[in-house]
């Protein structure tokens, strides 16, 4: 299996250009949220809790996170808590409300994703790699851990990769 260092790294060559990491910051956390509201029904209460498919996704996520990296996978998975708990609120909305929110936050957020590419003047890595679509998140989470001053080593091994 990969670790995290192959991952990002992996994720980090086709995201070299700051502006392209700039919208990700912001079309990535978009994309989750979008999908975590239109994965938000149906849903069900069982023990005071609301399951739903995504709160199935988020766990997966959370378990997938939590085996690469301890730190980063507590999180992430409280990010993704954050992000069912606000897709749970807009699916109480009218359908039509609930389908504007998601599909629109979805849209908007992968118009922000090609911008960044057309910056970076390469392919998303999911084309190349399907898990870059698992690896986006996390990649964003990272990298505002890196520019915080956290995880120093792991920053480094990545950008190692690239000297």
């Amino acid at each position: 299996m990969k670790t995290i260092t192959d991952h990002l790294a992996q994720y980090a060559a086709y995201h070299r250009d700051r502006r392209n990491i700039a919208t990700h910051l912001v079309g990535i956390p978009m994309i989750v949220v979008a999908l975590m509201i239109l994965l938000s029904r149906p849903s069900f209460i069982l023990a005071e809790l609301v399951l739903s498919p995504a709160t199935i996704v988020a766990v997966i996520a959370t378990l997938f996170y939590l085996k690469l990296d301890g730190l980063l996978g507590i999180l992430m998975g409280l990010l993704l808590a954050v992000c069912v708990y606000a897709g749970q609120q807009v699916a109480l909305l009218s359908t039509a409300e609930w389908l504007a929110w998601g599909i629109g936050m979805f849209v908007v957020g992968w118009v922000f994703q090609f911008i960044g590419h057309y910056f970076e003047g390469k392919k998303p890595a999911f084309v190349d790699d399907i898990m870059g679509l698992a690896i986006g998140p996390l990649f964003v989470v990272a990298e505002v851990v890196f520019m915080l001053g956290l995880k120093k080593q792991l920053h480094a091994d990545i950008e190692s990769r690239f000297a």
